[in-house]
């Protein structure tokens, strides 16, 4: 019988929620002010030092995030939270400039980002499908919203999309997305965010991926593993990233997630268009309670409050009114002692 090498990945992570933002915009009703904001207070509580809060896009297209400003005024002045926030980096995306400017105006009036995101797409036409710009026109503007964002004392993190898959386009070079990836931070952007936007990448493709970004962009903070679970693959691919060498990872509470809503209270709104899914219930992200148990079972250091992570999953199905995607939140911890410890990297 064979003897199979151990397994090799790094000994910490850092994860990042995003069920706020990612997570609510494909919910089809709106979601309470209050119960974003108790998600958001909760997930600071539990040592969660990266999450984004909301979409600063026009609330006509995604009425989920018209109480955007409300909501980050409520974040900063959190009595719950005040005490943690200066360690705590706030995220809004703002994919054009119009998003860009209200950000930058509301961190002037003291409530605004840390960070705000700005996306490219690999394919030529879900780019024009998902900004309304083709790349040369978005990289003027994303070049011109990087040094005004920076002037503004907020940093950039630019995400590159269907590195794996184009769900119009199909099959896509991942040559293209090391290529996009330089160009952003050529042009200011402070971190990378490695989009698998649809669930169309498999693990195999993903640790060659990541193993081509870190020989071209070889410092791991400057990348964060961003991965849909559409067709299952989720674990599978953390797992394949840790093994390429990531070590920034983020998901959603019970896996929510996905395109915004083009349905919303009842009636059609723009979203993003049509949903690339007949069944709009398939989509999601990497479960974060599933992720965060997963490594913590593998003996690498998240610096969470495990257990507590698995109270606001749970908390997180009432506010939406239905079963989700987390397992964790029903089967819970092992309870094992003689968990995994990797080898260093």
């Amino acid at each position: 019988m064979k003897t199979l090498d151990r397994l090799s990945y790094p000994r910490e992570v850092v994860i990042a929620d995003i069920t706020a933002r990612d997570g609510f915009q494909h919910e089809e009703a709106f979601i309470p002010t209050k119960a974003k904001l108790w998600v958001l207070e909760e997930t600071i509580l539990a040592g969660f030092k990266h999450v984004e809060v909301t979409n600063f896009g026009n609330p006509r297209n995604m009425p989920q995030f018209s109480d955007a400003n409300e909501l980050f005024k409520s974040l900063r002045t959190s009595k719950r939270v005040q005490d943690h926030l200066k360690n705590v980096e706030l995220t809004a995306i703002t994919i054009r400039e119009a998003a860009v400017d209200r950000a930058i105006q509301a961190k002037s009036e003291g409530y605004g980002p840390d960070r705000i995101l700005m996306m490219v797409s690999t394919s030529a036409s879900h780019m024009v499908k998902n900004s309304g710009l083709g790349h040369a026109d978005y990289w003027k503007e994303a070049e011109r919203c990087i040094a005004k964002a920076h002037q503004a004392g907020i940093k950039v993190n630019g995400t590159v999309s269907t590195i794996w898959g184009c769900p119009m386009e199909g099959p896509t070079d991942l040559n293209k997305a090391v290529e996009f990836s330089k160009r952003f931070l050529e042009i200011g952007a402070d971190d990378i965010e490695h989009a698998d936007h649809d669930g169309s990448a498999p693990p195999n493709k993903v640790y060659d991926y990541f193993s081509l970004i870190l020989d071209a962009i070889p410092d791991p903070l400057k990348h964060v593993a961003h991965f849909h679970v559409t067709r299952g693959r989720g674990s599978a691919n953390v797992l394949a990233a840790l093994q390429a060498g990531i070590i920034r990872f983020e998901g959603t509470m019970g896996g929510i997630g996905g395109q915004p809503a083009n349905f919303f209270d009842g009636y059609p709104v723009t979203g993003t268009g049509a949903y690339y899914y007949r069944d709009p219930e398939v989509t999601g992200l990497i479960s974060t309670e599933d992720m965060v148990v997963m490594l913590d079972e593998m003996g690498i250091d998240t610096g969470l409050d495990v257990d507590r992570i698995l109270e606001i999953g749970r908390m997180v199905e009432r506010i939406v009114g239905r079963r989700l995607r987390s397992e964790c939140i029903r089967t819970g911890r092992t309870g094992r002692t003689d968990r995994g410890r990797p080898d260093s990297n």
